[in-house]
């Protein structure tokens, strides 16, 4: 064995703490199972990493065919250990790992890494050796991996992986499931001199996932933002709770790859997960505080940026360049980014006017020409900090003949600290060897530098994304009160739906469960007969539409099946017949069971669809967007996590194209955006509460000037064989809502 010392004891803080994965990172006896002293072997080099960083622990090896490995007494098995140790690293083939965790749990091993491959990655053998590994940890020991590096505690010296080297000690959190996306960035966070708090290679996922991980490092008081790279999100429940409770304190910037289908499916094949929706991780990301970036650079700038610098209350960017073109790049990158410009007020266009040269830009970006010295830089930017539009500032300075780049990062710091602006600010020293005096200067300061003004142009619309996403933190939806809807009205419709063995809900019902909830439906009448249909035309007053009446079929325009505009009872006897034609042609006649007879509604609104189904990481999802036939041609949709409140709505439809339209254009009138949100937060509750449901569509939802709609609804029922999936944000309910009892 190796007792090791620790190194700083101003480091007994973490003796105070007490969390489930203490035994794993903060460890004071370690067993290393495969130890060895074969040249380049895992469990050498694991072994190496542990004697070689002193971590205030006791190491053991574990090997059934030496007595000792690198000079250290070796156990034949962790039996024979003379204590229980805290932590058992697992280092050997993948068959003979269950048999180890099953003698960690008998020796009393609380925490363990299996460093091993050949699980559930190389299919169904893998997998059957991982349900091994659970039947024998379960709710006894924590388990990291297995297929992974290991961690690192930067801060106590234990280097628990087989990686080349060690990281330094910061306050980044950095967790990824790709071991070998680790030992880059550590190699290059150590050529940048970039700190980290904790370094952990999560695998497979085995046990230990993202939300077990957040919630550690959200207690750890060393750890200042987390930083994730992803592939699969594993409990998706897990995660969201862990992050809602731990972004309002600490940043977390994630970068998730599969955003396309190949890469999706390599993602998928790489750690045997499911890689999930990218739209639905979107939503996700967003309603619990999480930055998704999309550059692996942009995670350390970001965790930089968010440790030195305010969050922007808007998405408006003041330029302030000594050249026009960094200036124009900039802007284009912000406005592709989602941010905006800052509209400069007169006010401040006449205070710049009267301290620059004639021919600046007199507009945003503002190009204080070539010659601007540290003076002019320093005036022009404290009059724009000034300005209540700006909501973040971005200096860019060209390394010209008469510039000095050192000079003018002094100046910029001063007025930067003078202006007491709690508006984030960012620089872009563009050149080599000539501005990184000035540079230094401005990072040492607080000000975070970037070699390129795109770049930071892209960190400033991040900047404001992750202020925005922070907001959703703050909406704690609560269920309607009983007396809202009528929830009585359900059940029998989905009862007798179950009966007669059908899935498919059949308009009428799919519309009353609508009504129940308070969604307004256009009225609704079936007909079996011609002459039942223009009853029912005659009492409704014409023009009215037929669509078909179908317990099988759910796209009805796909086969013949709507007849709009029907002006008298002629027309609804020769609609009838034409839809029982068309659907017996194209799908047969059983598939015929009479027509719906509605009202023509005759409006100048827009059609929309609403709607929802359930993903298999997250549960039921919702979509809203552009809506009638042509659907799936535009494209035009947002997804959001149920149970909405009105902002979390507003927020929903703000995400689409078709609501610049909604709030009225060329003369037409403007929706009633606040009943639409209603409409959308009684949607939402029905789908979080109706679980037996698993989609549900309204297609169109007309939405005008004078009224919402809902002209067609379509309702799936799960399988009875299925269980739901959990929804992944639980409500607050009401205190007379029903059934939910849990807190988000």
């Amino acid at each position: 064995m190796a007792t090791l010392h620790r190194p700083d004891p101003s480091l007994d803080i973490w003796k105070a703490r007490s969390h489930p994965l203490d035994p794993i990172f903060l460890p004071r006896s370690v067993a290393v199972v495969g130890a060895t002293e074969r040249e380049g072997s895992v469990g050498r080099t694991v072994l190496w990493n542990l004697i070689s960083h002193p971590f205030g622990g006791t190491v053991y090896p574990v090997n059934p065919k030496r007595h000792q490995v690198l000079g250290i007494r070796a156990y034949e098995r962790l039996s024979a250990l003379p204590e229980p140790v805290d932590l058992a690293i697992i280092a050997i083939p993948a068959a003979g790992v269950p048999a180890v965790i099953q003698e960690c749990v008998e020796t009393g091993v609380k925490g363990a890494i299996v460093l091993s491959a050949g699980f559930k990655e190389i299919g169904p053998e893998g997998l059957e050796l991982e349900k091994a590994i659970q039947e024998a940890a379960r709710g006894k020991l924590r388990l990291i991996g297995p297929n992974c590096l290991g961690i690192q505690n930067p801060h106590t010296g234990l280097n628990a992986t087989f990686a080349a080297q060690m990281a330094r000690p910061g306050n980044v959190g950095f967790i990824s499931q790709s071991g070998a996306l680790c030992t880059s960035i550590l190699d290059w966070s150590l050529r940048e001199n970039v700190g980290f708090s904790a370094f952990i290679s999560l695998g497979s996922m085995l046990d230990v996932g993202w939300g077990d991980l957040i919630d550690y490092l959200g207690e750890d008081p060393h750890t200042h933002s987390i930083v994730l790279y992803m592939e699969s999100i594993g409990d998706a429940r897990s995660f969201v709770s862990a992050a809602r409770e731990v972004a309002l304190s600490k940043p977390i910037i994630v970068i998730k790859a599969g955003r396309t289908q190949a890469a999706a499916q390599a993602a998928a094949s790489h750690t045997g997960s499911l890689t999930g929706s990218d739209a639905v991780l979107d939503a996700a990301f967003r309603r619990c505080g999480v930055l998704r970036v999309d550059h692996i650079e942009d995670l350390f700038d970001m965790a930089e940026v968010l440790a030195k610098q305010p969050r922007p209350q808007g998405p408006h960017l003041s330029i302030l360049t000594n050249a026009g073109g960094p200036g124009v790049l900039a802007t284009d990158t912000l406005i592709r980014a989602g941010g905006s410009l800052a509209q400069l007020s007169p006010q401040t266009l006449e205070q710049l006017n009267s301290i620059l040269p004639p021919h600046w830009s007199h507009g945003n970006p503002i190009d204080i020409l070539g010659d601007a010295g540290p003076e002019r830089f320093a005036q022009a930017l404290e009059i724009v900090l000034r300005d209540p539009a700006s909501q973040g500032c971005l200096v860019i300075l060209t390394p010209q003949a008469m510039t000095d780049p050192t000079a003018t990062a002094a100046k910029v710091v001063e007025t930067w600290r003078r202006s007491g602006s709690r508006q984030p600010i960012l620089a872009s020293w563009m050149g080599g060897d000539l501005v990184d005096a000035g540079e230094q200067i401005l990072n040492q300061a607080g000000i975070p530098t970037y070699r390129y003004p795109d770049q930071a142009a892209r960190v400033f619309s991040y900047l404001w994304r992750f202020s925005d996403n922070l907001k959703a933190l703050y909406e704690t939806p609560t269920l309607l009160p009983a007396t809202a809807v009528e929830r009585e009205r359900v059940q029998p419709i989905l009862g007798q739906a179950r009966q007669q063995g059908r899935r498919l809900l059949t308009e009428v019902e799919s519309k009353e469960i609508l009504a129940a909830y308070g969604i307004p439906v256009v009225p609704t009448r079936v007909a079996n007969s011609p002459e039942a249909a223009v009853e029912a035309a005659a009492e409704m007053g014409y023009p009215v539409v037929l669509k078909l009446y179908s317990h099988t079929l759910t796209h009805k325009s796909d086969v013949g099946g709507v007849q709009l505009n029907l002006p008298d009872a002629e027309a609804v006897r020769r609609a009838f017949a034409q839809i029982r034609r068309n659907v017996s042609e194209k799908a047969g006649p059983e598939h015929f069971q009479g027509v719906t007879v509605q009202p023509m509604i005759r409006t100048d609104g827009y059609e929309l669809i609403l709607g929802s189904s359930e993903d298999p990481q997250f549960g039921p999802v919702l979509l809203f967007g552009s809506g009638g036939q042509l659907v799936e041609v535009f494209q035009d949709r947002a997804i959001g996590l149920p149970p909405l409140n009105t902002t979390l709505a507003r927020r929903l439809m703000e995400n689409t194209l078709i609501y610049k339209a909604l709030k009225g254009v060329r003369g037409r009138r403007a929706v009633n955006l606040e009943a639409l949100e209603q409409l959308l937060v009684r949607f939402s509750q029905l789908v979080a509460e109706q679980r037996q449901i698993q989609e549900i569509d309204i297609n169109p939802l007309l939405a005008s000037g004078e009224q919402l709609l809902a002209l067609d609804a379509r309702v799936i029922l799960r399988s009875e064989q299925e269980p739901p999936v959990p929804l992944a944000i639980r409500p607050y309910p009401s205190q007379y809502s029903w059934p939910f009892r849990e807190g988000i």
